[in-house]
């Protein structure tokens, strides 16, 4: 069966720092791009970050460059999403997906994990 399972998330402080992953449960990262959008709430779903699990390049939302760092550990299958000076504004649901491409439609997006919160309030 073909899933995405996420894990990190939780409630930080304005300026603190969080660390997600995704790993791909029945398929290698190796062959896809996988990446996470977040939504807040009233808001639509936005595109964060997204790393090639072949050759490594990544992209960064304008909204989170600087700040969020994505990258891969092929051996373990596993993508990360380190999140630092982490703002009020980061507080959203982040959705870990995969596919063969950079999606800038959510809507095109053929893979998605359960989502985790992420909530920066002092």
């Amino acid at each position: 069966q073909v899933q995405l399972v996420e894990s990190g998330g939780g409630m930080v402080q304005p300026g603190g720092s969080l660390t997600l992953s995704c790993a791909p449960s029945g398929f290698s990262l190796d062959y896809h791009v996988i990446g996470w959008f977040r939504q807040a709430p009233g808001k639509e779903r936005e595109g964060v970050s997204c790393i090639s699990g072949s050759d490594g390049s990544t992209y960064y939302g304008d909204s989170v460059k600087g700040r969020f760092t994505i990258s891969k550990d092929n051996a373990k299958n596993t993508v990360y999403l380190q999140m630092t000076s982490l703002k009020p504004e980061d507080t959203a649901v982040y959705y870990c997906y995969a596919g063969t491409v950079r999606y800038s439609d959510y809507r095109a997006v053929p893979a998605w994990g359960q989502g985790t919160q992420v909530t920066v309030s002092s």
